[in-house]
């Protein structure tokens, strides 16, 4: 899964300077399903409170899928994220990503990002993921 990359955004990088808004709204524009979680879970976290917002909904399909895995897995992309929505983000699997308040109680990120909690997520029918 790639980035739809528009041409003015493409030779700024050749310039060597990239305005992060526009590389932002690539994001948005090339991957819906993941901008659209991410989005989902920022709001859910601001109306609800709590120390973080996570979902737990596998996605609909392997296009929504490999969306969601190419901007968690990017550095590029997942740091962007993060700096736009003022969140960190957490990932554990295929759907299980969840955002955290960049002040929030670290205690909570840590037990999320745990090997331990990484190992109680898995499931048989997750395998693919």
């Amino acid at each position: 899964m790639s980035l739809d990359v528009p041409p003015a955004l493409l030779q700024q990088a050749e310039r060597g300077e990239v305005d992060e808004a526009e590389f932002i709204d690539c994001v948005r524009t090339s991957l819906p399903y993941a901008w659209d979680m991410i989005s989902n879970l920022v709001a859910q976290l601001k109306v609800d409170g709590g120390p973080f917002a996570d979902n737990t909904t596998p996605p609909p399909d392997e296009q929504a899928r490999g969306q969601l895995l190419r901007a968690l897995a990017s550095d590029a992309i997942r740091g962007a994220l993060q700096r736009h929505f003022g969140v960190r983000l957490a990932f554990q699997n295929c759907h299980r990503v969840a955002v955290f308040p960049f002040d929030g109680p670290q205690e909570t990120l840590e037990q999320f990002t745990s090997v331990r909690s990484q190992i109680l997520n898995q499931s048989p029918e997750l395998r693919d993921c």
